[in-house]
């Protein structure tokens, strides 16, 4: 079983252990996956193989923006190798991968910071979930994430706005820095958006704001700043089962739901998703191979472009909401009629996580050009 699949939400919940170990240096370049004018995860090789149904390849470089004017913060998901209960502050290949994934696509909207933290690791979820006491810290990462981010305000920001990104345990962790550090406080003033992908975030039901967070509201519209957008993702084939642990509250949250806002149709509805998958068996390795794209073609760029391949549309189902992702696969051309996502044990989907792995990965190019939009309409708020 590769229980490294599996997000973090439970732990996030529990008790905090007290911890002695010193708080990291964010002075030092070695406490950062990413970050401006360095040879890392998020400069790296981003070009993209876009593949039409008809199996035609065009090359996209996916080029940094040249001095652009707003900033992204990055929290990673639940991905550590180490065998200890949090993680260390040594990037290990699979934080440096889901940085590859999920946040250097962004830098052709923004600069890029995205501090290592001392996350909950997955050797401690194992053990939770297999009924052994644990002593990671859950609250060690937010503690990590919020120097990271003084640290990027004292010496980097200087005035800047700032879009904040994470998912799964990353999510969680940037939910409870906006609500112990940014909401109320002068600071909001510069929050653009935040992208919480992957993460159970709590609105009232029929409300746009309240709930988790108290003054920041779902966005509906890609000028809208100041607001936050939140999804957990599903398969349109497959139903949330009951047990899932995405798209309902996990515990008695009377008059409470889960938010859902599809990044590429903020005001609702049904529309196309305009994914950016990673060219490899997955942001993590699931035990399956990665899809062939198309038939006689062989890609070999780090991302493969699907126009019109999938569709998306916040829904309420099986008492949950969720993105549903539809695959329009037509089996007589010779493009993939599938996509990787799915936690798998044993070989056999595990539906209750959805398309967890891939919450972001299927509308990145969505974000990516909302993270532009919205960073234009906050400068011009300001006249800058």
């Amino acid at each position: 079983m590769k229980l490294h699949l599996l997000p973090l939400l439970a732990l996030l919940a529990a008790p905090a252990i007290a911890q002695t170990a010193p708080a990291p240096d964010y002075r030092k370049p070695e406490s950062w996956l990413c970050r401006p004018g360095a040879k890392d995860p998020c400069s790296g090789d981003a070009s993209t193989s876009r593949v039409t149904a008809d199996a035609t390849v065009t090359l996209d470089m996916l080029p940094a923006a040249k001095k652009p004017k707003i900033d992204c913060f990055y929290v990673y998901p639940t991905v550590s190798t180490d065998p200890t209960p949090n993680s260390d502050m040594s990037a290990d290949p699979a934080e440096i991968g889901v940085a590859q994934a999920q946040a250097a696509p962004f830098r052709q909207a923004c600069r890029v910071f995205a501090p290592l933290y001392r996350q909950v690791t997955l050797a401690t979820l194992r053990d939770r979930m297999m009924g052994k006491p644990v002593t990671a810290d859950p609250a060690m990462g937010l503690r990590d994430v919020s120097a990271a981010f003084a640290d990027y305000m004292k010496h980097d920001n200087k005035g800047r706005g700032v879009i904040l990104i994470g998912h799964s345990q990353g999510s969680g962790v940037l939910k409870a820095f906006i609500q112990n550090e940014i909401e109320g406080k002068p600071v909001a003033k510069q929050i653009i958006a935040a992208y919480l992908a992957g993460h159970n975030l709590l609105v009232p039901q029929g409300a746009d704001v309240g709930g988790d967070l108290k003054s920041t509201p779902l966005c509906r519209s890609a000028t809208q700043t100041g607001c936050v957008v939140a999804w957990v993702s599903f398969r349109d084939t497959m139903p949330v089962p009951p047990a899932s642990l995405f798209g309902r509250p996990r515990e008695a949250a009377p008059g409470m739901a889960v938010a859902c806002t599809n990044p590429a149709a903020l005001a609702g509805g049904r529309a196309p998703l305009r994914p950016l998958m990673v060219n490899r068996t997955g942001i993590v390795d699931n035990g399956t191979p990665a899809p062939k794209w198309a038939k006689g073609r062989n890609i070999y760029t780090p991302f493969v472009a699907l126009p019109g391949l999938l569709t998306g549309e916040c829904m309420y189902r099986e008492n949950a909401n969720v993105l549903s992702v539809a695959i329009n696969a037509d089996p007589s051309d010779p493009r993939t009629d599938t996509i990787n996502g799915d936690v798998m044990v044993g070989g056999q989907i595990v539906p209750g996580w959805g398309l967890h792995l891939i919450d972001m990965q299927v509308a990145m190019e969505d974000l990516v050009d909302l993270a532009k939009s919205q960073g234009q309409s906050w400068l011009r708020q300001r006249g800058k």
